[in-house]
């Protein structure tokens, strides 16, 4: 199906890592998810991870003071995320900057302009 949906999960790629963040265990989240944003950071040309980064953004934005300290939809992990350190909140905004500046990125996919907005 590819993507039905503006929220974090809402995509095929999402939903696959969210799997496999539940497969990897709690001990394992921490590092799964630094990976992905510190490649996104990094990468130069196509962002190939970016759907996984701004799902993994969203599981730090969680446990953010405010935050919903959990992400409630259907396709995002089952399992409780463990807590994230503190610094892993820059390094999601530096993702996230980095993926809406990309307009070939996941942005791109939506036909609407507002709906692009909303994302």
């Amino acid at each position: 199906m590819g993507t039905w949906d503006i929220g974090p999960f809402g995509n095929d790629t999402a939903a696959d890592f969210a799997n496999a963040l539940d497969d990897a265990g709690p001990e394992a989240c921490e590092a799964l998810i630094r990976g992905v944003l510190v490649r996104t950071v990094v990468a130069t040309g196509f962002l190939s991870e970016a759907d996984e980064a701004v799902a993994a953004a969203a599981l730090i934005a969680a446990q953010c003071p405010g935050g919903q300290t959990v992400v409630a939809t259907p396709y995002g992990p089952e399992t409780p995320m463990p807590v994230f350190p503190s610094d892993l909140r820059t390094l999601a905004d530096e993702a996230l900057a980095r993926i809406a500046g990309d307009e070939a990125g996941p942005a791109s996919k939506w036909v609407d302009p507002e709906d692009w907005k909303q994302w």
